[in-house]
């Protein structure tokens, strides 16, 4: 099993393309042809993350946060960066990173918090536009299904909770073949009509070009007439945070210390318990000042994100709670959650959560 084995599993998982533009996801450092021999996941990819991989056996570190944001002129160890950088090089270690890309998925970083906290009826809380085409194929009707059942399998027809959805309808389609067509496709010079279907399947934009190949494979003509159409529709399981509702509505400052507990937080910083009870909650996985009035708009009761500033706080207005748990603490389920994945996916190689506590943070 090659590194580039594991990379297409988690890119399947989150695909690249759903990264934010100012990151940096993907494979840092490393060399992707190279047998995978053991992974540690974890946050953050430290020195002292890149000595334990040393010391287990492992060549591959699955992180969350990339290491290398900006980008470097040099590396000659002068910082933090640099020395992670050179020791994984030095000894052949991969460093990998999945960030925005999977913040950005339902079942991701957010969907993993939510189940923790027990949320039902989760629902993406700013879901992202622009992110789906329709993919429209003419088809011989006797040809449908099989280039339906094609474009799924690729990944088309999923909507929400619902797969294989499509839509099609009746019509005919004409075509005049040349002399160096296929021969089987009507007389060179007489315009044939067929009896053909058109099929509409919505497709997520970083699937298209594999749904496209499928569905040519499964075609019966030469060439496929297909249209591919962007949509401006918001692509409901695609986007930042999440929303949604305990199955009992709970004391507001009970519900916070339960919270604190659970997510082993050192400090939660909060705003005027504006709600008696929360039944409602959003939530963002690090940095997630930018969804406070997404949050608002969902008409949850309280808010839980991190990195949150001192004045942001009033903006929360007495509309809603703010808890700010701290970046790390928000995120740490995600290193449990790649790991349980990678372990399902894989079994030639360990897969080991990492022992080393990369929070930057101490609390008195």
């Amino acid at each position: 099993m090659k590194i580039k084995d594991v990379i297409n599993f988690l890119e399947q998982l989150a695909p690249p393309s759903l990264q934010e533009s100012y990151d940096n996801a993907g494979l840092i450092v490393g060399d992707h042809q190279a047998n995978c021999n053991g992974v540690i996941t974890c946050l953050d990819s430290t020195e002292a993350v890149v000595e334990e991989a040393i010391e287990k056996g492992c060549n591959l570190i699955v992180a969350h946060h990339p290491i290398v944001f900006a980008g470097l002129k040099t590396i000659t160890g002068k910082n933090y960066i640099e020395r992670t950088l050179i020791k994984a090089i030095k000894h052949d270690i991969a460093i990998y990173a999945i960030h925005t890309n999977l913040d950005n998925v339902k079942y991701g970083v957010n969907g993993v918090w939510a189940n923790a906290l027990g949320l039902k009826n989760q629902q993406v809380l700013s879901p992202k536009s622009g992110l789906l085409s329709k993919l429209v194929v003419f088809v011989p009707k006797e040809n449908k299904e099989d280039v339906l059942k094609a474009i799924f399998s690729a990944g088309g027809g999923e909507i929400a909770e619902y797969s294989e959805c499509s839509y099609s309808t009746e019509g005919e389609g004409t075509f005049k073949p040349s002399e160096k067509a296929n021969p089987y496709s009507g007389k060179s010079g007489e315009r044939s009509h067929e009896k053909e279907d058109k099929i509409e399947v919505l497709v997520p934009n970083y699937a298209i070009s594999s749904c496209v190949s499928s569905a040519k494979e499964a075609h019966p003509y030469e060439e496929m007439a297909y249209d591919v159409i962007p949509l401006s529709n918001s692509h409901q399981e695609i986007g930042a945070g999440m929303v949604g509702e305990l199955e009992h509505a709970v004391d507001a400052l009970d519900w916070l210390k339960s919270m604190k507990g659970m997510m082993e937080a050192g400090v939660v910083r909060y705003t005027n318990l504006c709600r008696d009870k929360i039944k409602r909650v959003a939530i963002c996985g690090g940095s997630g000042s930018f969804l406070l009035n997404a949050a608002i708009r969902s008409g949850a009761d309280v808010f839980v994100t991190a990195d949150f500033k001192y004045h942001q706080f009033f903006d929360a207005d007495n509309k809603i709670i703010i808890a700010d748990i701290g970046h790390y603490e928000s995120e740490q389920l995600t290193i449990n959650y790649l790991a349980d994945r990678l372990k399902e996916k894989f079994t030639t190689f360990a897969v080991l959560l990492t022992e080393v506590n990369t929070n930057p943070i101490n609390y008195l």
